[in-house]
């Protein structure tokens, strides 16, 4: 599927008050949206049964339950389970702890923790984003150190990319990095910090230089050692659900040693930018309440009214056009690509679906009359959880944003 840009001309004929040319007339390279259509190949497929295998066994050996918060659940026996089976790092090369894997392959792996409700989260954020760009841009000193363990399961990392008051505007940062002997000294805080308070790590952006005209530029990240490092204070910030999930974390004077920088000074800005891409394209953007959608289609139990049915229908066909979007970025991904404006399409789809789910399921209890404590469980757990997916991996607002640049738009 490709969009093209539009041109169009937004002046009357003969109005004076509408002097500016047409967008046609600039003549700007057409800009498209490339969601090829991808199809996961049998490898990937032949996952499935694989992954499945596991998780039941796991769970019949109560390693782990399914809690209805999905891939925000941390367990980290059930991540050392899938690390020994090659299921984390599955992409990255066998000399780091990896599996070379193809991106289609562990795209199947994502869905199968998902559609599980398996609590992943011990290891998500390494496995998705952080080992990703310490095999992009790291030293070949930390992608010794730090990859191999993520692959196993065994090391968890933070992402410290939010600050207060800069809201979603992530190149308004503040945290210092000021050169020191030896290292850096960072100065400065982060908010939304999922799981700092029991992570080991966390990968940070921070300003090595003061801020310029140019608003991207000064910038790096580092990886910190949340355990061993001094200055640093974790602030609890307990959710609507009153969950303990998300942090704001301040840093004093904190040390971190020259080997712990993250690529070149200054190409913070690209590093980051790139990382999120894999964090707005997977499948948790549009899956993270299926569970939801299973137990109502299992409540209704083959009784559904025609409307009911009608409702269930469309948000299926709704979710597996997120689903074939998002292969496509998968697909991208496997091929070297950065599909950023398409990343920020699939999240923005992606949220406002799962934010419509528990409305719809809401009202279908209601119309419907079930009274199952399953279902009734999940929905309660759901609806508190759904206002922050707005924000999860980025506002709405700086979505669009992104999406309108990349068409040329704005």
């Amino acid at each position: 599927m490709s969009l093209p840009r539009v041109h169009g001309a937004c002046r009357g004929a003969g109005d004076p008050r509408h002097s500016v040319r047409s967008l046609a007339a600039v003549k700007a390279p057409a800009v498209h949206l490339r969601f090829s259509p991808s199809v996961l190949p049998e490898a990937a497929e032949n996952l499935r049964s694989e992954v499945r295998r596991l998780l039941e066994d796991t769970r019949a050996r109560g390693v782990w339950f399914a809690e209805g918060l999905s891939w925000w659940g941390r367990n980290p026996e059930l991540s050392r389970a899938l690390g020994g089976a090659g299921f984390i790092g599955m992409t990255w090369p066998r000399r780091y702890g990896g599996a070379e894997r193809s991106q289609l392959e562990r795209y199947v792996v994502t869905e199968e923790l998902l559609a599980a409700g398996a609590p992943a989260a011990f290891h998500w954020f390494a496995d998705r984003q952080i080992g990703p760009s310490i095999l992009r841009y790291g030293s070949e000193a930390q992608k010794r150190r730090f990859l191999p363990p993520i692959a196993r399961g065994e090391l968890s990392f933070a992402v410290g990319m939010s600050e207060p008051d800069s809201g979603s505007d992530l190149a308004s940062i503040r945290m210092r990095a000021e050169r020191v002997d030896g290292g850096w000294r960072l100065n400065g805080s982060k908010i939304w910090t999922s799981y700092a308070h029991v992570a080991e790590y966390c990968v940070a952006l921070v300003r090595t230089e003061p801020k310029s005209d140019k608003r991207h530029a000064g910038m790096s990240q580092v990886i910190i050692d949340l355990r061993n490092s001094n200055g640093i204070t974790v602030r609890p910030i307990i959710d609507l659900p009153g969950r303990h999930d998300f942090n704001e974390v301040f840093f004093e004077d904190t040390f971190v040693p020259d080997d712990c920088l993250l690529g070149n000074p200054g190409d913070g800005w690209a590093q980051v930018t790139s990382e999120l891409a894999y964090e707005r394209s997977g499948p948790e953007r549009f899956l993270t309440n299926f569970h939801l959608l299973r137990a109502l289609v299992d409540a209704l139990d083959g009784s559904a009214s025609p409307a009911a049915q009608r409702e269930v229908g469309l948000l299926v066909s709704r979710l597996w056009a997120l689903r074939a979007a998002s292969v496509s970025v998968a697909a991208s991904l496997e091929a070297g690509e950065t599909p950023n404006v398409e990343s920020a399409l699939v999240k923005d789809l992606g949220t406002n679906f799962q934010q419509e789910v528990p409305e719809i399921v809401r009202r279908l209890v209601a119309a419907e009359g079930i009274d199952d404590r399953n279902l009734l469980d999940i929905l309660r757990q759901v609806v508190l959880a759904a206002p922050s997916y707005t924000i999860q991996g980025g506002a709405t607002e700086i979505l669009r944003g992104i999406v309108a640049r990349g068409l040329r738009l704005r």
